[in-house]
């Protein structure tokens, strides 16, 4: 794992990759930090406040990032050496994840000054402004592992940037998203349909297989048929409850502006982080023995 990881690294911070995206998100948080604490929209105390505009600095350099990780070595064939190297697809995937987890963790790292800094010209929470710091950063982890499995499924980069784009971009509107659907049984039947579609794909491109597809799909589809005949009032806040399950920006509000330290929210960022990583590695499993 250690050779595949200082291989990324030379690969992100040889060139100007890796400085730039540290330089992003630095800039972007540096930019509501002037606005919100230094400016007075805010209080000095809360540097929390800050992180929260910095989240959309993760809707450039995720997708970016995390494109080349596999669609790269599919696309130059390369994945073939890899494949027959003696480290495991596990090893494959956690040295790429954390080369990349490593590009995040340097600017979090940084931010843990500028609390210190502030408290010279006043009272800085330090345990909100930490807490906010450790939320921003599990999000970023869990956002790549994300743009990781998305880069495995395919060897295009321009498609798995894309597809990441907009996963990072619906996690952060979703909650507004929610305020707009409509909360009805019927609306909830025609998501979950689309929702089966796309499990239809997804099962398709990582067991090559359209009947392993179809089947996921139809069961899905029959059991929410099922629910809508027998009690349609069940689907009523189904959506919304199942769309309020990924609404990170919605998770962070209480961190990053109430400054409650919710443990949930953490568990919740590695749990999504750990099931990606088992996903990336299925996939690249399923790969190397077809």
């Amino acid at each position: 794992m250690s050779s595949i990881y200082k291989k990324e690294m030379k690969i992100l911070f040889s060139g100007m990759m890796g400085f730039i995206f540290i330089a992003l998100m630095l800039v972007v948080v540096g930019i509501f930090m002037r606005v919100y604490n230094l400016g007075g929209a805010y209080s000095l105390s809360n540097f929390e406040y800050s992180l929260n505009g910095g989240i959309w600095a993760y809707l450039v350099v995720v997708p970016v990032l995390t494109m080349r990780a596999m669609a790269e070595e599919t696309r130059s064939r390369t994945d073939q050496l890899l494949f027959t190297s003696p480290v495991s697809m596990a090893e494959i995937v956690l040295g790429k994840y954390l080369a990349m987890l490593t590009v995040v963790g340097v600017p979090c790292l940084l931010f843990c000054l500028y609390p210190m800094l502030y408290s010279a010209y006043g009272e800085v929470n330090f345990a909100t402004a930490y807490a906010g710091i450790l939320a921003y950063f599990l999000l970023g982890a869990m956002l790549i592992s994300i743009g990781l499995f998305v880069s495995t499924l395919t060897d295009s980069q321009i498609i798995a940037a894309v597809i990441t784009f907009a996963v990072v971009l619906m996690g952060l509107l979703m909650s507004s998203i929610i305020s707009l659907v409509e909360s009805s049984s019927f609306a909830s039947l025609a998501v979950f349909t689309a929702i089966a579609a796309l499990l239809m794909l997804l099962v398709k491109i990582m067991t090559k297989s359209w009947p392993a597809a179809l089947i996921a799909a139809g069961v899905l589809e029959a059991a929410v048929l099922v629910i809508f005949f027998v009690d349609s009032t069940i689907l009523e806040t189904a959506l919304t409850s199942m769309l309020g399950a990924v609404a990170v920006f919605q998770m962070l509000e209480g961190i990053l502006y109430d400054g409650l330290v919710d443990l949930t929210v953490y568990f919740y960022f590695i749990s999504v982080t750990v099931l990606f990583l088992f996903l990336s590695v299925q996939s690249l499993e399923k790969r190397r023995w077809s």
